[in-house]
């Protein structure tokens, strides 16, 4: 209950970044309601005061006015209208409705009740009373002339009642516009808040996060919440206040029927809290099947070539249709709560409630007093039959909003993961002198991956890192980078402590190369500079053209403006490698590392890079992740890990001297490579 307060109080503090938006369409809403609402009251006055108002008494006078009628010679007014200084004499007149005729008796009524007409008498009984009177049917012509001056007022209302409504539908249309885009400016943050914070998380979380998972929380679950405050929030909010409005009305036409139609309310905030309870789980459920659905997609596509290079479609497509299975159970088990209860319930209230009205009416229609104008009875019903209008749309928005719940609780778990802290301070560049003191680590905190590692990297020295698959290697460098910190031991550069520096300063003056790169959409250029201003269109084709990619790339339709598609498809291996190559140059970096960056390209593409590097590294510390040993031969220093540990160090041909673990390697893959070529 506390985590579902929590996600509540969240949620209404992204709202309230936009209270004011939020503010206006709610008083826009009020306005609309209220216009809305009078109608049933204004209905009520046509019916009682001017359509059954002809039934009042009637008064002989002498002046012909609008409100007069003729009637056997003589001018009679109706009670509503006509003031002392009008009756003259003691002419009276009153009409009665018996079925579907009228009568006029030259009478008023002592009291009203059951009517029955017996020839030219009409009879009238309330209780154990009874009273009778002479009375002459009425004409069609002659009761239009009763009617002739409520034509006027009736039309009055009548264009006061459209006028009202074609106002009220202005305002509605502010409310909904206005409600829909405080929703629109909500998500748009809430995403762009996530999206900022996935950059800020650790690596540690992407290695135990599938990335479909991680893409559905920023996309699916963000587009749920949207629904809550286009939908969910706009529906109970606008229910909320017809509720109200209709409630007051209610209570001004009526307080005991008020009070009895008001036990509606506690019913909704019960089956709420219910329908929560129940449908909890299975939202729940619900969402976390569409991120691994999500993250079974993104890992297929991803991994297709091996799919259909190992001909496993079937196996993905079973594994997939298991997972589909589970999120139709759920989706089945949801809705059946759905179709169970929301109509149901609302049908139900409906009919109790009218149920109450009836016996109220009826009840009431036999006592003495005998008084339910028709006009009363009509605003009743006309409000009972608005007020569920309200209740269905609260009713059938609960799973939406359970749905939201569930995906909000999920995106502000994403949010309340730990993030590392941007700092905009910069650093001046560094030169770049490294040194590892007796450095330990453990991914799981168990096992050591590195156990006392300690070595120097002077500024402008090239530093190799080789060993077998597992010995540590990236490790080292995932150190550097601080993409994990260091457990035991310290990590300097230029004699300060890295854990002292924030990651962005650390990163600031540091370029990597990975074995596969990673292009990204856009053109060859933007690749290059990311979109840093600071890098100048110049500076970029430079470092284009000192690793050789100028070559491939004034040979393409758009230069240096080519369009990149996702991952750089359309390039070769080497072509993206070069590509990424320049965009670490173009960083001109103090610290730059190499990880297994010519494992996949052609020995032609190697000898193009080495050539560059042999010109960029100049005044910059280079740290080479390499299996290829051929590559590392220049290297100032090279590290030979075994696992965890460094066994050897040493120049290319010191090593080869010792006839160690770096030996061993260099033979093997000299002969590897000879058997190659022969």
């Amino acid at each position: 209950m506390k985590s579902q307060q929590k996600v509540g109080k969240r949620l209404v503090a992204y709202a309230l970044s936009f209270k004011k938006t939020i503010l206006v369409a709610l008083v826009l809403l009020t306005v609309a309601v209220t216009a809305e609402l009078v109608g049933p009251f204004i209905a009520k006055k046509v019916i009682d005061d001017h359509i059954m108002g002809i039934e009042e008494p009637w008064f002989e006078v002498a002046e012909e006015t609008e409100q007069t009628v003729m009637y056997e010679g003589n001018l009679y007014k109706r009670s509503s209208y006509v003031s002392d200084e009008d009756v003259v004499g003691e002419g009276k007149l009153q009409l009665l409705q018996v079925g579907r005729s009228f009568y006029a008796i030259e009478e008023h009524l002592m009291f009203d009740g059951e009517r029955v007409v017996e020839g030219s008498v009409v009879t009238i009984r309330s209780g154990n009373e009874q009273v009778s009177y002479e009375a002459e049917q009425l004409a069609t012509a002659t009761l239009i002339q009763f009617y002739q001056p409520e034509i006027r007022p009736i039309i009055v209302l009548l264009a006061v009642y459209v006028a009202l409504l074609i106002f009220a539908a202005f305002f509605q249309y502010g409310k909904s516009l206005l409600l829909q885009k405080a929703a629109n400016r909500i998500i748009q943050k809430m995403r762009t808040d996530v999206f900022e914070h996935i950059q800020r998380l650790p690596i540690t979380y992407f290695d135990n996060q599938p990335a479909g998972r991680i893409v559905s929380r920023v996309t699916n679950d963000t587009e749920a919440i949207r629904e809550l405050y286009v939908k969910v929030l706009a529906s109970f909010v606008t229910s909320g206040i017809y509720m109200i409005g209709i409630f007051v009305a209610l209570f001004i036409l009526d307080v005991y029927l008020a009070l009895v139609t008001l036990a509606v309310v506690p019913i909704i905030i019960v089956w709420v809290i219910v329908y929560r309870k129940l449908a909890a789980k299975y939202n729940y459920l619900i969402r976390t099947k569409i991120s691994e659905i999500n993250g079974m997609i993104n890992e297929t596509i991803q991994g297709m070539p091996i799919i259909r290079a190992f001909r496993r479609q079937k196996q993905m497509t079973a594994e997939f249709e298991q997972l589909n299975k589970e999120h139709f159970t759920y989706e089945n088990k949801l809705l059946s709560l759905n179709a169970l209860t929301s109509h149901n319930l609302v049908n139900v209230l409906r009919n109790v409630t009218f149920v109450a009205l009836i016996w109220y009416f009826g009840g009431q229609s036999m006592t003495a007093a005998g008084i339910v104008s028709i006009g009363l009875l009509y605003a009743f019903v006309d409000y009972l039959n608005r007020l569920f209008h309200p209740v269905t749309d609260i009713v059938n928005q609960l799973a939406q909003l359970e749905q939201a719940r569930v995906a909000s609780a999920r995106v502000f778990e994403l949010l309340d993961e730990k993030g590392e802290d941007v700092v905009d301070d910069s650093i001046a560049r560094y030169e770049g002198y490294v040194k590892f003191d007796q450095v330990s680590f453990s991914y799981d905190g168990e096992q050591d991956v590195l156990r006392d590692i300690s070595f120097e990297a002077k500024k402008g020295e090239t530093v190799a890192l080789v060993g077998h698959t597992g010995s540590g290697k990236s490790s080292i460098m995932n150190l550097l980078f601080r993409y994990y910190d260091v457990e035991r031991g310290i990590i300097s550069i230029d004699d300060t402590p890295i854990q002292t520096m924030s990651k962005q300063q650390l990163r600031k003056h540091m370029g990597i190369v990975l074995q596969d790169p990673f292009l990204f959409s856009g053109t060859i250029a933007s690749n290059v500079s990311l979109d840093n201003p600071a890098i100048s269109r110049d500076h970029v084709l430079q470092a284009l053209k000192d690793v050789g990619a100028d070559r491939f790339i004034e040979q393409l339709p758009n230069s240096y403006d080519e369009p990149v598609l996702e991952k750089g498809s359309t390039l070769s291996a080497g072509e993206r490698q070069l590509i990424s190559f320049a965009r670490a140059l173009a960083y001109n970096p103090a610290i730059l590392i190499l990880d297994e960056a010519t494992a996949n390209i052609d020995t032609e593409t190697e000898a193009l890079i080495q050539q560059a590097l042999n010109v960029v590294k100049e005044g910059r510390t280079t740290f080479i992740i390499a299996h290829r040993l051929s590559t590392i031969r220049q290297a100032d220093q090279i590290l030979v890990l075994d696992q965890g540990e460094i066994v050897e160090r040493g120049r290319h041909e010191e090593l080869l001297e010792r006839k160690g673990k770096y030996y061993q390697m260099y033979q093997m893959q000299h002969r590897t490579e000879q058997k190659i070529i022969s």
